[in-house]
């Protein structure tokens, strides 16, 4: 059982889940090289660890615009289709390559509201072993303040170890 306060899980046991999570996703992707079905895995294994998280996925880049996401694998409610590269929270990570981690989405210049439940919202950029950049993982939380640095820094991890580098 979490160690909680006002349900809320303590730092230091959060760093440990994302630990064990990211050691449980390795050990089940190991020798798998499609890229939508490790997408697909992240993104459930994530999203059935961590009860603040409301919405979990990929935006994928889409190629044949090059500045434009397009809805990837996820675990939640309906997803925005497409993103433009600068707009919103994952079209600020896709065009600026850093992990995007906002308290208050409403307060966001650009948010766009895929659900008017997401309160707060970390995203992070994945980059392929080649450094390009092929997604952002996005995850929506329905309280505020949901996601620190320990938030980013397992997530940062997880990702990296599972595409080739993350922000």
């Amino acid at each position: 059982m979490a160690e909680a306060f006002n349900d809320i899980v303590l730092p230091a046991e959060k760093a440990l889940r994302y630990a064990a999570v990211a050691e449980e996703v390795a050990a089940v992707l190991a020798g798998e090289p499609n890229v939508v079905a490790r997408m697909a895995t992240v993104s459930s294994m994530l999203a059935n660890s961590f009860e603040h998280y409301f919405w979990t996925g990929f935006y994928v880049v889409d190629e044949a615009k090059g500045d434009e996401l397009v809805v990837g694998p996820y675990q939640g409610t309906l997803g925005c289709m497409r993103i433009a590269f600068g707009r919103g929270v994952c079209g600020t990570a896709a065009a600026t390559g850093r992990t995007q981690l906002v308290e208050d989405v409403h307060a966001f210049p650009g948010h766009i509201a895929c659900d008017g439940r997401s309160a707060s919202e970390i995203v992070v950029p994945v980059f392929g072993p080649d450094g390009k950049l092929m997604a952002v993982f996005d995850v929506d939380s329905d309280r505020p303040a949901a996601f620190d640095t320990v938030d980013q820094e397992g997530l940062e991890l997880i990702l990296a170890q599972t595409f080739g580098s993350a922000a």
